[in-house]
């Protein structure tokens, strides 16, 4: 099992996500991410191992500004416990990051379908097929949410995925099917996660996503 958080408020976002991995270590994890919108632009700092390691690398970067981000520990299904394969994941163009729990059963499908149209991947996860297919999607969609609600419906399996975009600053998209993913209503404020703790200090507002159920939080 996978651990996902994502914050959109009036908060630093990169201590709450932190904090909210830390109470979904439970869930078992081999890596960890975050990403977050710093001056205009997205960026994703992920790290094998604890926590702890992760942290160690947040400390080099100026983060504090950021006051919507997401955070995942990962359990290897998809490729190696490395780094390359920690979430979150990059589109394409990277202006697009997911972090996902789950499985895309069809992800070689898609991928060979990106390849041949010029795609390149930097890791072996089914969920970054999922990132460049949003990204692909994008360019014929008329908004990004629908290019997501487009890319979700192409993919099989069972998932729960937050995304973040650079077009759209302070935003936080979020979509299930057939697995945890629920969000958390605070005072100006929204968390969505995979489970209560990760963000039950700050809010016990809770909205459980329906499958299918695709949500837009800022």
């Amino acid at each position: 099992m996978c651990g996902i958080i994502g914050y959109s408020g009036h908060r630093p976002a990169v201590p709450l996500l932190l904090e909210g991995l830390h109470r979904l270590e439970y869930r078992g994890y081999d890596s960890s991410g975050v990403a977050f919108m710093q001056a205009g632009r997205l960026q994703v700092v992920k790290a094998a191992g604890k926590l702890s390691a992760l942290e160690e690398k947040l400390e080099e970067n100026a983060y504090m500004l950021a006051t919507a981000g997401m955070g995942h520990t990962r359990w290897a299904t998809h490729g190696l416990p490395v780094e390359k394969n920690a979430h979150p994941h990059l589109s394409q163009d990277k202006s697009i990051a997911i972090i996902h729990n789950g499985i895309i059963e069809n992800f070689q499908e898609l991928k060979d379908e990106l390849a041949a149209l010029g795609h390149s991947f930097l890791s072996d996860t089914d969920t970054e097929v999922l990132a460049h297919l949003i990204g692909e999607e994008r360019k014929r969609a008329p908004s990004l949410r629908e290019a997501f609600a487009r890319a979700l419906c192409r993919a099989h399996g069972a998932y729960a995925v937050v995304m973040m975009a650079q077009e759209e600053p302070g935003v936080v998209y979020a979509a299930r099917m057939s697995a945890p993913l629920l969000m958390g209503v605070g005072v100006g404020e929204c968390f969505v996660a995979s489970d209560i703790p990760a963000f039950l200090p700050y809010t016990r507002e809770v909205v459980f996503l329906e499958d299918g159920e695709l949500a837009r939080i800022e």
